[in-house]
């Protein structure tokens, strides 16, 4: 095959979206850390199908500029994620020279390949070698090459593709926590699971979507949650006991604090899980619910439940942009801001500060590019701030800030919702937006937080020995603390965050936490700590049953 024309390009794009939604899930099982989040292969597929869906909607007749506008468009504003937004720069810059002709030959894919990585190294600030980046320049280096010793677009492919394999199998060797986490880096996978699809179009063969297993029945009969109360003192080993007892591959989740134990299982005899509970104590709060035999109604209802929380939300938003016309309408505001937060409690938090519009999203689901953008164009004022509020956000926020046309866009790079807060807290309204981003630049710097999860797996990370189940304290820089104890991994935490400097610690509890258990904490907290002020509040947040900042 000497060229490649407009609609085998679109049909080959199609075959790369399908091939990478078919290893999705193993990507996102390619996390460093095994937390509940790991999401880089539904990032990357998310990214890739809002393009594929503009190709799809051009028609088998469409002109190679068309589709390249397609790939590159709809790839930028559906991009979500770190990896999906470096997905979208690699397709912009392909299609930036692959546009201006009708058919694509070895030189011209060179070529093109050459702009996809220049494209995306320099849309990251500070690129790192052993991540996507490098598997993409390690193609186009394969390309450079391949180009001066064929004219055979398949040839050319397939050692262009087996270099990116070759390359991703060494990324453990160029970042040290791949290694101890024994995994290659799941965005240079994504990428090369990307070109694999492709190819397999260009060869003349189909990638077909993977088949979903369909179940008649649910998993377990029944989901059971109860709390055992004990006389003595409980410890970790008592919780990591009895986690390791009722587990055996199920779906569960067991915590602990000063004398009782927290216990939600799904399983088919709920009367042996609680048994072996009995053995620790006395068993309060029972709650059994059976499951539906059906897979189908579990979807319905699911699907039912979501439909009518979504018309509450459109219809509180539609209130609110009602609300906002009708107070804005006179004028437009001189700043305003956009920030993304997940959890009632921490969006409540973010509304009392006076944020103008809030973004559902967080860790387990990057809102795209054309989510912030949306909301930066609904937002009626000359300069906007956002704030991503997740590391994983920040590219997706400045590609939308780039899209944005008839407003001033700042994004102030904050990696976490503490660091969101204090951003807002110290907003000056008289004060020009240049002297409020330098501040707030200055404030978010010297928040601290931490974050407490549970392990979905057993790794090494950080030279910390991991298994599923433990819970864990995330910080800034990395895991400060791993136990079978929640309290023991929440104060391990807090201890190594706090200093002399310290004065206050703020702790917002999540969906996965009670008030009371949270209050409990923090009494621990200010007697370890007397110096620090402590003070607690309902985040509502999913994943992370605590998020901590030390100010």
């Amino acid at each position: 095959m000497k060229t490649i024309n407009a609609r085998l390009l679109a049909k080959a794009f199609l075959g790369a979206s399908t091939n990478l939604d078919n290893h999705k899930e193993w990507i996102n099982e390619l996390n460093v850390f095994p937390v509940p989040d790991g999401d880089t292969g539904t990032n990357m597929t998310a990214t890739i199908a809002s393009a594929a869906h503009a190709v799809e909607e051009l028609g088998s007749e469409a002109a190679m500029k068309d589709i390249c506008k397609a790939i590159s468009s709809g790839s930028l504003r559906g991009a979500r994620g770190n990896s999906g937004v470096i997905l979208s720069q690699l397709f912009r810059g392909f299609c930036k020279i692959s546009r201006d002709y009708s058919e694509l030959n070895v030189q011209i894919l060179c070529e093109a390949m050459q702009r996809a990585c220049e494209t995306a190294y320099k849309a990251v600030m500070k690129p790192k070698e052993g991540t996507i980046l490098t598997v993409a320049r390690a193609a186009a280096d394969k390309a450079l090459e391949m180009a001066a010793q064929t004219d055979d677009v398949l040839v050319f492919s397939d050692a262009v593709i087996k270099e990116a394999e070759h390359v991703l199998a060494q990324t453990p060797d160029m970042l040290p926590v791949l290694k101890q986490a024994g995994v290659v880096d799941s965005g240079g996978q994504g990428l090369v699971e990307v070109l694999k699809g492709a190819f397999i179009v260009l060869s003349g063969g189909q990638v077909e979507a993977k088949a979903v297993e369909i179940q008649t029945e649910a998993a377990y009969a029944y989901r059971l949650r109860f709390k055992v109360v004990s006389a003595m003192l409980v410890t970790g080993d008592q919780v990591s006991d009895l986690r390791h007892k009722i587990m055996k591959g199920r779906e569960c989740q067991v915590t602990g604090n000063a004398n009782s134990i927290s216990v939600e299982i799904e399983c088919d005899d709920p009367g042996q899980v609680i048994s072996i509970a009995m053995d620790y104590g006395v068993l309060h709060q029972v709650h059994l619910h059976s499951n539906p035999n059906s897979k189908a109604v579990q979807a319905r209802e699911g699907k039912e439940a979501l439909t009518e929380q979504a018309s509450s939300e459109r219809a509180e938003e539609k209130k609110k942009e009602s609300s906002c016309s009708e107070s804005s309408a006179e004028s437009t505001k001189e700043i305003a801001f956009v920030a993304v937060s997940v959890g009632e409690g921490m969006n409540d938090v973010f509304r009392q500060l006076g944020c103008d519009h809030i973004i559902t999203g967080g860790q387990t689901m990057n809102p795209s590019t054309e989510d912030i953008l949306s909301a930066i164009e609904k937002t009626n004022a000359r300069n906007i701030i956002v704030l991503p509020n997740n590391k994983n956000i920040i590219m997706a926020a400045k590609q939308a800030a780039d899209l944005t046309e008839g407003k001033r866009v700042v994004v102030i790079p904050t990696k976490t919702v503490p660091q969101g807060i204090t951003a807002m807290i110290n907003f000056i309204p008289d004060q020009s937006l240049e002297d409020n981003q330098n501040r707030m630049m200055e404030e978010i710097a010297l928040v601290k937080t931490g974050q407490i999860t549970y392990a979905v797996r057993d790794t090494l990370i950080d030279n910390k020995q991991i298994h599923q189940g433990d819970f864990m304290g995330i910080g800034d820089d990395g895991i400060i603390s791993v136990d079978a104890d929640l309290s023991r991994a929440f104060h391990q935490m807090i201890d190594a965050m706090v200093d002399e400097e310290s004065s206050i610690i703020s702790i917002y509890f999540g969906q996965d936490a009670s008030e009371e258990d949270a209050n409990a904490l923090a009494e621990q907290t200010r007697q370890r700590h007397p110096q620090v002020e402590v003070e607690v509040q309902n985040g509502g947040q999913p994943v992370y049953c605590y998020v901590v900042s030390v100010e």
